[in-house]
């Protein structure tokens, strides 16, 4: 029985016999900082069942308590807010089961459904850049907390590997590419073929600019370019079978393909299993034809398939055009459809991606419960906002993009500048520091990243990102490898337990620990790597109150330096736990 439980039960036998009423449920939250207590039970409720003052009835409930109850040792009322005082035995005794229990925080594994979490999804005519950097780290994080709350989950994405923006970098290759290959270039695969893209968008903007400039009108000019025509014809080729044309095409994606592994190696994100739109693109047809058998969509007369979604506050939607051709929305539809087929135990789906796109995921989730599949009712969209860069801050491709691979340098090379400032390394070899400063870099980009609501925009600053003091990632690393400094020192057994006095320090300590479960399934349930940031941010900031104020080895009563080691070591062990859980690295000394 939990404290909470017990404390209930006790509540509901004191209102019983003085008020004779029965409650079944009480509120209860955490104590607010400024006044004493360990946890705190809300009166305000209770008036519905009870007639008086809630600070009268605070206090007959907390005098109860504190007789009838033997972890309770104290309280106040503040208004209807009873707050009461745990005994140190009761707190002791919680971290000790907390020290000794394995993973602690993380539910068993397979103790819930199984899901998928598609994350990333790039196009293959260009490298990852910024905005895959959050829609990456959002679905990695999100993957791995959903592991943490008992799930077991398959890590995916989509490759968007064909379409007329395929082809507009194949065309360019074939007009000047002259042979080269990432070999022959030094070039990463991706960026290689991405430089191909803008070619193609130069050659045909000057084609548009020569046709307006001959009389044609600028509408008409971008149908009319020679450079679009080609791509339209290559596509049609693909879509042929070309052997010629496909062999480009593959080419050219292995190219890309190892060029974003080596994206995703160096960011640290993974997957599972990879969908490509080239296989999937016509999924779906015979599914929108049985739901227009069944009278779940409606044909126009030209033929085109659709369905009327008026009554659900939407709109109507195309589903097939007149000439029996997909949109992306049956292509989504069968590709759900697919990966259920493929892991038959998968009861919800994540996708994550832009907020741009939450009409289209409102849609998509509406027609397959309509199709009769229960698992629609466990599907969610992942929806984060655009990350912005102070101007200057960054090199970005054509003003507009920011390479992910640039700015992840960009965050290594901002690590070392301020490492050497601070000169906070000695001793260190080359090797280590360059480890480090990566170690830092890109742990003070995921962190500036997921530490925000993911619906809301960010504005991303490298320089304050990196900052050492504050509610940055390399503050939360400093604190980890100080713990790690101490217990190096700590040479003596500290492994037994101990009975002390405690400092309202270490209560707040022990207190915080004791909700990181908690913390784990609602950021699951939210599906909101921020919970865990922030959560994170609170206990280091507890910790550092507790460091810098009282001693730890330099204790004079050896149980209090025992326990202050233990304390000091469960920490680190939550700490490393909950940056694992945002894809961040801890390092053990800094």
């Amino acid at each position: 029985m939990s404290i909470t439980q017990k404390i209930s039960k006790a509540v509901s036998k004191v209102l019983q016999t003085t008020y004779e009423v029965s409650v079944e449920s009480f509120e209860f939250q955490e104590t607010r900082k400024d006044f004493e207590g360990d946890i705190t039970l809300v009166v305000f409720p209770l008036l519905k069942h009870i007639k008086g003052n809630p600070v009268s009835i605070g206090t007959q409930i907390g005098e109860y308590l504190k007789e009838h109850v033997s972890e309770v040792v104290g309280f106040n009322v503040i208004k209807g807010f009873l707050n009461l005082v745990f005994s140190d035995d009761y707190l002791l005794s919680n971290f000790y089961e907390i020290r000794g229990t394995r993973q602690y925080g993380f539910a068993p594994q397979n103790s819930a459904e199984e899901l998928m979490v598609e994350y990333s999804s790039p196009n293959t005519n260009k490298p990852l850049h910024l905005g895959h950097i959050r829609n990456n780290l959002l679905g990695y994080s999100v993957a791995e907390i959903l592991k943490a709350a008992g799930h077991k989950v398959h890590k995916t994405q989509i490759i968007n590997d064909r379409g007329i923006h395929i082809c507009k970098s194949m065309l360019a290759y074939q007009k000047f590419g002259n042979g080269e290959t990432p070999e022959t270039t030094g070039i990463k695969g991706d960026k290689l073929i991405g430089n191909y893209y803008v070619k193609f968008d130069q050659m045909y903007r000057e084609e548009i600019s020569k046709l307006v400039a001959s009389g044609m009108v600028e509408e008409e000019a971008k149908k009319q370019a020679t450079s679009i025509l080609e791509a339209q014809k290559m596509l049609k080729k693909w879509e042929e079978g070309d052997q010629e044309v496909w062999a480009l095409w593959e080419q050219m994606n292995s190219w890309v393909y190892e060029g974003f592994d080596r994206t995703y190696h160096d960011l640290g994100v993974d997957f599972d299993v990879n969908y490509y739109e080239s296989d999937t693109y016509l999924l779906g047809k015979k599914i929108i034809m049985d739901g227009l058998a069944k009278g779940i969509f409606f044909q126009k007369e030209d033929g085109s398939v659709w369905i009327d979604l008026s009554e659900e506050g939407l709109d109507e939607k195309i589903l097939l055009r007149a000439d029996g051709t997909a949109v992306y929305m049956t292509q989504d539809i069968g590709t759900a459809i697919q990966r259920v087929n493929d892991f038959p135990n998968v009861k919800g789906m994540v996708y994550t991606v832009g907020n741009e796109q939450d009409y289209h995921f409102k849609v998509l989730f509406l027609i397959l419960k309509k199709l009769g599949y229960d698992w629609a009712d466990n599907l969610y969209h992942l929806s984060y906002g655009m990350v912005d860069l102070p101007e200057g801050k960054m090199k970005s491709r054509e003003g507009t993009v920011v390479d992910a691979d640039d700015l992840m340098q960009e965050m290594t090379d901002t690590a070392h500048e301020i490492s050497k400032e601070l000169g906070k390394l000695e001793g260190y070899s080359e090797a280590e520091k360059e480890d480090l400063y990566k170690i830092i870099g890109l742990g003070a980009l995921k962190y500036f990243i997921l530490k925000v609501d993911p619906k809301k925009r960010i504005l991303f600053d490298p320089k304050e990102s990196i900052d050492f003091n504050g509610n940055t990632g390399p503050f939360i690393q400093y604190t980890y490898a100080r713990i790690q400094s101490l217990l190096r020192k700590s040479t003596f057994d500290y492994t037994q337990k101990v009975q002390i006095t405690l400092d309202k320090k270490e209560r707040n300590i022990i207190k915080n620990l004791q909700t990181f479960p908690e913390v784990v399934l609602r950021a699951a349930s939210e599906h909101s790597p921020a919970l865990i940031a922030n959560y994170t941010y609170e206990l280091v900031k507890t910790y550092n109150t507790f460091y810098q104020s009282l001693p730890v080895l330099a204790a004079d009563d050896e149980s209090v330096r025992i326990f202050r080691i233990q304390l000091s070591q469960k920490v680190g062990e939550v700490l490393q736990r909950t940056f694992s859980l945002l894809g961040i690295k801890m390092p053990e000394r800094m």
